[in-house]
């Protein structure tokens, strides 16, 4: 517990005074983030946001690795390799991220080079990582909701790409949430609260998850990531200070999703992110009804679905806090599942 707390405490504070660093640092270079107009479709009523700095999300990144990091310096939690996967995953999906949100400010305009090809690089990368776990570590190849043992096991190739999938997906999920200030930040720290307990509770009671590979490791890679989103939360509240930009939102998707999957919660990552499948969830039935209709309808008046609720005439902030309370509930019925099986398991 004292490793969790200290990773926690420790990314809060780096991610609070880190962003704050970059909101100068960008701020005086004059380098803010494009928004995308009317010509091309994009949420015109955003447009005095244009110029606001971005690629915060490197604050939370940075102080998740550092809390993380420091974290380890306790004898009794040895560097795993299953960390450092997930490590690579995560950093891999910031630098592309930053690459394109780096094109964005330098083009002035909010589309990048990889915003096409990013989705197939992000889609490469999440199998890649995928088949690498199963290589690399004893993870479990089920599909589940709370424990391995009541999860269906499937072959090798399966499990790959069901993960696969679900890295790729939360990760655009993410990234599709990042429209409103503070969503994205406030609902991931919710979904990685939640894999903290997650995980203490598998870590304490290992003898009754065995599949799980070092739940105490991820359980203070959770803390890392929620004490990221804190500090840096601060800062993005509405009115946004700074955005965390693609840099953010690949980077926190994909820690969520590894979260799901090391932890043999797969299935219940609809719960425990269900914002971001609302979100995501929203687009797909936007494009879906727009090509059926021969591109004369529409669902909604503006996707992701926030701009939708916008353009309704709820204001910023009450669509921020009411999607924020959809999350929590979603949130709190997963965490309930979960314990309401611990106890079953436990009492067995």
């Amino acid at each position: 517990m004292i490793s969790i707390l200290l990773s926690a405490s420790v990314s809060t504070l780096v991610s609070l005074f880190g962003t704050r660093y970059l909101i100068i640092f960008f701020q005086t270079r004059g380098q803010g983030q494009p928004i995308l107009g009317k010509d091309d479709h994009g949420p015109e009523h955003h447009m005095a946001k244009q110029g606001t700095p971005t690629m915060g999300g490197l604050a939370i990144v940075i102080a998740a690795f550092l809390g993380w990091l420091i974290a380890h310096v306790r004898e009794d939690l040895p560097f795993a390799r299953q960390s450092m996967i997930v490590w690579v995953g995560v950093l891999f999906m910031a630098l592309m991220g930053f690459l394109d949100d780096y094109i964005k400010v330098r083009k002035r305009h909010n589309r990048g080079i990889f915003w096409k090809q990013k989705n197939y690089i992000t889609m490469a990368a999440s199998f890649a990582v995928a088949w690498w776990l199963v290589v690399g570590t004893g993870i479990s190849e089920t599909i589940s909701v709370t424990r391995s043992d009541l999860g269906v096991e499937v072959p090798t190739i399966v499990w790959i790409l069901f993960s696969g999938g679900i890295i790729w997906a939360t990760t655009n999920a993410v990234n599709v949430t990042d429209g409103l200030d503070g969503l994205a930040a406030g609902s991931a720290l919710m979904g990685f609260g939640a894999f903290v307990i997650i995980a203490y509770l598998k870590f304490r009671n290992v003898d009754l998850y065995p599949a799980v590979v070092n739940p105490l490791d991820m359980g203070v890679f959770a803390a890392a990531f929620a004490g990221g989103c804190l500090g840096f939360l601060w800062w993005n509240a509405a009115p946004a200070r700074i955005f965390m930009g693609d840099v953010g939102a690949l980077a926190i998707g994909t820690a969520l999703a590894f979260m799901a999957l090391t932890l043999n919660t797969q299935l219940l990552i609809v719960l425990l992110c269900a914002i971001n499948v609302m979100e995501a969830g929203s687009v797909a039935i936007q494009m879906i009804v727009f090509k059926a209709s021969g591109r004369k309808k529409r669902l909604f008046r503006m996707s992701p679905i926030h701009h939708h609720f916008e353009l309704v005439g709820w204001p910023e902030t009450t669509v921020i806090i009411r999607f924020w309370l959809i999350a929590a509930i979603s949130v709190g019925l997963a965490l309930g599942i979960f314990i309401a099986d611990f106890s079953t398991l436990s009492a067995a």
